[in-house]
């Protein structure tokens, strides 16, 4: 029987196959195909944020046709297969690991964890040299990435080369600093590109604050989106109740329908 990894290649050739292959797989290309894994990967976190593991193992099985789906658009340019593909991430963990695989020692998760960042940095340098261009402790952080997920990538290889704050209370009075400055363009009628730019700079310093703390900012952002929703649920099912919507009730009224929510979810009376 044949293994369901290769099934699933011949699956994936079959549908790109101009002979009897499906139209609308035929018509892709990376750039198509690429919104559709970043979907595929936010619905995999999804599945593990809710502990739903039959989810989870259909989401991981639908991120893995994207690998599959572009390892076949490269194999029909003759540049290269999904084995490739394999190899290349089985070669780069063994480099990667010489704790594991090699005389390396190391000791817990934090150690692992800065290791690891050393041997990205070599890689990356020794990329750089090959360019022949001098090598940046910046580099590889992508423009692509969720602007939450870049500001923490861009803080923390700042902070491998020293450039961090030593306290995160510092970084509150930053915070308050940044606070102060919006507050002043916004009180000074500024035009919207100076109040989006102190914006960001205070959306930064949250970042980096969640960063000092161990928090991941993305993570708790998502907790909270997912306990505002819930509350806002539940103004609407006790407005319903009165036979009203959102739209019909006052701004102090929701807001005291909010404060019981709150008390709900606490348990208090």
């Amino acid at each position: 029987m044949a293994r369901n990894i290769d099934r699933l290649i011949d699956v994936m050739a079959r549908l790109r196959n101009p002979n009897g292959g499906c139209p609308w797989d035929l018509e892709q290309t990376y750039a198509t195909i690429a919104p559709h894994t970043i979907e595929e990967a936010y619905e995999v976190a999804d599945a593990i944020e809710k502990g739903d593991m039959p989810a989870l193992r259909e989401e991981l099985g639908d991120l893995l046709f994207q690998v599959v789906y572009y390892s076949q658009m490269a194999h029909e340019e003759n540049l290269f297969d999904f084995d490739e593909v394999a190899g290349v991430i089985t070669d780069k963990m063994i480099r990667r690991h010489p704790h594991v695989f090699g005389a390396e020692e190391v000791k817990g998760a934090d150690m692992q964890t800065s290791r690891w960042e050393d041997h990205k940095a070599a890689e990356r340098a020794a990329k750089a040299a090959e360019e022949g261009r001098a090598p940046s402790a910046l580099e590889g952080v992508i423009a692509g990435l969720p602007a939450l997920t870049r500001a923490l990538k861009l803080q923390n290889r700042a902070a491998r080369v020293g450039f961090d704050w030593t306290d995160a209370r510092d970084i509150l009075d930053k915070i308050e600093e940044e606070v102060r400055e919006l507050r002043h363009e916004m009180d000074s009628g500024s035009a919207p590109d100076r109040v989006a730019d102190e914006l960001g700079d205070l959306l930064f310093a949250l970042v980096n604050l969640a960063r000092r703390l161990k928090v991941e900012p993305e993570s708790a952002l998502r907790g909270t989106n997912a306990k505002f929703e819930r509350r806002f649920h539940r103004i609407e099912a006790l407005l319903s109740e009165q036979g009203r919507t959102p739209k019909e009730a006052t701004l102090d009224e929701m807001e005291a329908f909010w404060q019981q929510a709150k008390r709900e979810e606490r348990g208090e009376s």
